[in-house]
């Protein structure tokens, strides 16, 4: 029986027939590696998913993490999966193998997730927030905080989370509050509180490691006085043992339209409920250098959004294949007008083919999406040389906010479309599609709204470094151009549009920095962006069908109309997209509050 999570014989198109990633092997950091590693790193996560992940997945989302004023309890099961897969060495998968990690390409090991995130995104919100923390300190904390924190979250004893957002300031971090207070032995002692944290608060395993932006007294104004600090919810000894509780306490839980079996909290730091040492506030660890932490916390944001792309492509492809699963089992109706001929499986109705075919062209173009920038981490850890660094670098940057938020709307239409199929059975709680919906609504959310990644990919990413991102990927997508007009026929006519499509998108790109009005050229950006990222998506779809080219059967010829598909319907939204951003239309700028 198919899995409904993912297609695997998709991502073998994706990692091998078309990203080839097994040539990675070639590189000294993956040359421990083969095809086979990475096919059996896959069956595993696939494994672990169905066995451990996706049972409990509608008791988790029932039966939210409740608080009794000193605990959180989580469902039994949660502990478990999440047992299960650090026992499986998959925690460290993509890390380096001096700190117990597998040093596996970033690619393989973001694929393998996917299956867990389809299976259970919440749970796996625990891992995927302690992975990225890991990362973190990894590259920026000293041999001591690797030892204390790393290593065990590797072992799967700790979690991590990211202590961000507070209630007065929100997405503005330079309006955070929380002060980190000097000690003379090297630590700090934390005051404030922080909103919307993720798996704060637990008792799965020994510890959680929450990483807090806090601002040091005396330091610079704004998000230049910004500090990064390790607070553990319990202090660690000498000897890595896990003693007593830090001032850090939760006071209470948020209660979220989805992703229901994640813990999220109002966290507060220093109120004297538990004093380590009878001194006051939280004790916290400096990571690297002070005021420099949101430069840091970027490292763990920019993997954090990539996740975030992946978890909604995940949540969109399984309530994908269980469309298409319940359309062909589900009869009703007939194509033809005689009521003595048995009904049809729904998928046979033009309207059910429409809705199946928008969410493959979704689903499987954000997959690629978020495969092909995982790729680009692991060239950029592995470059051989500073040019060609610098070159993937360019590239990943311009593509992040796209990665984020391109499926974060799409494969949440996905969803959407899962439902419409499902019918009147979409909308109950018996079938699987509203909750993934449900789960997916949170993605244009966190990790930065579509407004925040619009604003950064147009008003810096596509500016920087005097317009180097956005020439790299002029460069990439004018080589998919050429090489699908080499190929002649109907892949040459797909380039023609393509091409057309992201020279508009250059010209308006320029028409909108043409003038000196910054308010009016980022007005609109998050059109930009969606405009931007169809583009893009357009170029993805024409990677595929040229890797798909003439080969015969099924799946290839369901690229080719995946393919065809986003060129016909999805990209000609573009073009009054565009000439609304050139038109530079301040009908929403001008807006005032008293006509609302």
């Amino acid at each position: 029986m198919k899995s409904t999570l993912l297609s695997r014989r998709d991502l073998d198109f994706l990692l091998y027939e078309w990203l080839r990633v097994d040539e990675l092997t070639k590189r000294h950091r993956f040359a421990e590696h083969s095809r086979d590693t990475f096919d059996g790193v896959l069956d595993l996560s696939e494994e672990l998913a169905e066995k451990y992940f996706a049972p409990h997945n509608k008791k988790s989302d029932a039966n939210e993490p409740t608080f009794d004023g000193q605990h959180v309890t989580v469902i039994g099961e949660v502990k478990e999966a999440i047992a299960a897969f650090a026992q499986a060495d998959l925690v460290g998968a993509s890390m380096d193998e001096s700190l117990g990690g597998a040093q596996l390409p970033v690619c393989v090991a973001q694929a393998g997730f996917a299956y867990v995130s389809a299976a259970n995104v919440s749970t796996s919100g625990y891992l995927m927030l302690t992975v990225a923390n890991a990362n973190l300190i990894a590259k920026f904390g000293d041999a001591e905080q690797i030892e204390t924190f790393v290593k065990p979250m590797l072992a799967g004893r700790f979690t991590g989370t990211m202590a961000l957002s507070e209630t007065q300031a929100g997405s503005s971090l330079a309006d955070i509050s929380t002060r980190a207070e000097p000690r003379a032995d090297g630590t700090y002692r934390l005051f404030g509180s922080k909103m919307w944290i993720s798996g704060a608060e637990h008792e799965l395993n020994d510890n959680i490691v929450n990483l807090v932006l806090a601002k040091i007294p005396g330091g610079p104004a704004g998000t230049k006085g910004i500090s990064l600090f390790i607070v553990p919810k319990y202090l660690v000894g000498a000897d890595g043992s896990v003693g007593e509780r830090n001032d850090v306490t939760v006071a209470g839980l948020n209660h979220k339209m989805g992703q229901r079996g994640l813990s999220n909290t109002v966290l507060n730091f220093g109120e004297g409920v538990h004093t380590p040492d009878g001194d006051a506030g939280a004790v916290g660890y400096l990571v690297g250098e002070p005021h420099r932490g949101l430069m840091y916390m970027f490292h763990m944001m920019n993997e954090a959004r990539l996740a975030v792309g992946m978890g909604a492509v995940s949540l969109g492809y399984t309530g994908y294949l269980k469309s298409v699963e319940y359309a062909r089992e589900r009869t009703q109706g007939r194509v033809v007008k005689d009521p003595t001929t048995p009904q049809v499986p729904i998928v046979e109705h033009a309207d059910v083919k429409r809705m199946l075919l928008a969410q493959k062209a979704y689903v499987e173009g954000g997959l690629a999406l978020g495969l092909y920038c995982t790729k680009l981490v692991d060239l950029q850890r592995t470059a051989e040389s500073a040019e060609e660094g610098q070159q993937v670098t360019d590239l990943l940057d311009i593509l992040v906010p796209v990665a984020k938020s391109w499926p974060s709307q799409w494969c949440l239409e996905a969803n959407s479309l899962a439902i419409q199929v499902h019918g009147g059975y979409g909308y109950t709680r018996e079938y699987d599609v509203e909750q993934h919906y449900r789960d997916n609504r949170l993605n244009p959310i966190h990790e930065g709204t579509h407004g925040i990644q619009s604003l950064d990919l147009l008003g810096r990413k596509v500016t920087q470094r005097g317009g180097a991102s956005l020439a790299e990927l002029g460069k990439a997508v004018t080589a998919t151009v050429e090489q699908a007009a080499a190929a002649g026929g109907e892949a040459a006519e797909l380039a023609a549009s393509l091409n057309a499509s992201w020279q508009r998108v250059v010209e308006v790109t320029a028409a909108m920095y043409a003038v000196d009005d910054a308010a009016a050229t980022l007005a609109n950006s998050a059109i930009y962006l969606e405009a931007f990222g169809h583009v893009v998506m357009a170029w993805i779809w024409l990677e595929q069908f040229v890797v798909a080219g003439g080969q015969s059967g099924d799946f290839y010829d369901g690229k080719r109309q995946a393919a065809r598909y986003f060129f016909h319907y999805e990209l000609p939204r573009t073009a009054p997209q565009l000439d609304l951003l050139e038109s530079l239309d301040r009908t929403t700028l001008e807006m005032r509050d008293g006509w609302f």
